[in-house]
């Protein structure tokens, strides 16, 4: 007997129970559908960090202002501004591996266009920070040394904030107020969505440091050239662990602290940061797949007692075929092509159900999801061996059938 004809009636003989057959295949389906789907949430989770990680910049490392004490009482972090300008340029001066160091001074302010008018992100900058950042300008220019110098009224507006205020009007050249202070934009930030913390970075405006510290935020009374934050970008291949040590030794250098003394300020590594939340991405990627797959397993039990059920129902039609001349080898392989064919029709199905759960998800909870071929193919190939592994028991017990007591089998 060919391979054809034992497939035509393995075919066959699941046709005669079709509810069987379906019901034996719901466990595949499930499992392979609830595979596809789970892998394709994790995936997605670590494409989104990765997006993250990539909207930062590379090898970068921000310096915060850290605690201090004040009348025998230990202040929060950020609560008095410790860092300077002068702390940036003396870290991009003396630090070799540290390719730029940039100072920022951040607040909020109602923005006024024509009869329209937003609250958005004000950020005073130096034109080193869109290099420290990795952010490019997707229209018109970044002002420059000299503006920053001279303290003037232009400013780069982000994509949100552009939306918001000019809607399809080209926002370039028109004159802004921001706390009654005309500026004109120069430029249109490139897109950077949504930062680790579900911040929208590009509900913003940048404008010269000194610009915004003499007419927008104002200066600290302490110390006029404190700022909020210093984003050092690192030369690439550097060792970002080294980077900050030498920063930090530098900045308790420049702030007299004492070996006894805490740090006044605080090193935040956010590239270090978001890879740690994609290597917990991959582990729950992996968790989840894994908890999916049982289902597969629970799938693959399933066919194995109903295959078990069946060699016992056709015991005297095994002995039958015996006796009029298929060999052992015949009964195995129809045995085991009905197990296959119900894992692989059950693995097709589920693939198409993990694909629609997958959109679902998407669709109706906001998730992003990210479905490869790979874990298509992973799961639909799971499927087939668990057809052969758990078929394999039941049709070798009915290839092993005496002929004559099949044929006595009541």
């Amino acid at each position: 007997m060919n391979l054809l004809q034992t497939m035509r009636i393995a075919l066959g003989a699941l046709r005669v129970n079709k509810l069987r057959s379906a019901l034996t295949m719901l466990g595949i389906i499930i499992g392979v559908g609830a595979v596809i789907a789970m892998v394709s949430v994790g995936s997605g989770a670590q494409a989104r960090v990765a997006e993250q990680i990539q909207s930062l910049g590379s090898n970068l490392i921000i310096i915060l202002s850290g605690s201090v004490t004040s009348g025998g009482l230990r202040m929060g972090h950020g609560s008095q501004l410790t860092i300077t300008e002068d702390d940036a340029y003396a870290v991009q001066r003396e630090i070799g591996i540290v390719q730029v160091a940039a100072p920022s001074t951040r607040g909020t302010a109602q923005v006024v266009y024509g009869n329209l008018n937003w609250s958005t992100v004000i950020q005073g900058v130096t034109p080193e920070y869109f290099e420290a950042r990795d952010w490019a300008i997707d229209a018109g220019r970044a002002f420059t040394s000299e503006e920053n110098d001279g303290a003037m009224k232009v400013a780069v507006v982000g994509q949100t904030t552009a939306m918001n205020l000019f809607g399809d009007t080209d926002p370039l050249g028109q004159i802004i107020r921001v706390k009654k202070v005309p500026f004109t934009v120069v430029g249109m930030l490139a897109r950077k969505g949504q930062s680790s913390w579900g911040q929208d970075q590009d509900d913003i405006i940048m404008m010269p440091i000194s610009t915004a510290k003499k007419k927008v935020i104002g200066r600290p009374n302490a110390n006029p050239r404190a700022v909020n934050a210093i984003s050092v970008k690192v030369r690439a291949g550097e060792d970002m662990s080294d980077a900050e040590e030498q920063i930090r030794g530098l900045l308790r250098q420049r702030h007299r602290l004492q070996a006894y003394q805490d740090d006044d300020f605080w090193l935040r590594n956010l590239s270090e940061v978001l890879q740690t939340q994609e290597e917990s991405s991959k582990v729950m990627t992996y968790l989840l797949a894994a908890i999916a797959s049982i289902s597969l397993l629970i799938g693959g039990i399933g066919i194995m007692n109903i295959m078990l059920v069946s060699v016992t129902e056709r015991t005297r039609e095994i002995g039958l075929r015996m006796a009029v001349g298929a060999r052992g080898r015949d009964i195995l392989t129809q045995f085991l092509v009905e197990a296959v064919t119900l894992s692989l029709i059950g693995g097709a199905i589920g693939i198409g159900l993990g694909l629609g759960g997958s959109e679902a998800l998407s669709y109706y909870f906001g998730w992003r999801t990210l479905v490869s071929p790979e874990a298509i193919a992973m799961a639909f190939g799971f499927a087939a061996t668990i057809g052969v592994f758990f078929g394999f028991y039941p049709a070798r017990k009915a290839a092993r059938l005496d002929p004559i007591e099949a044929l006595r089998y009541e």
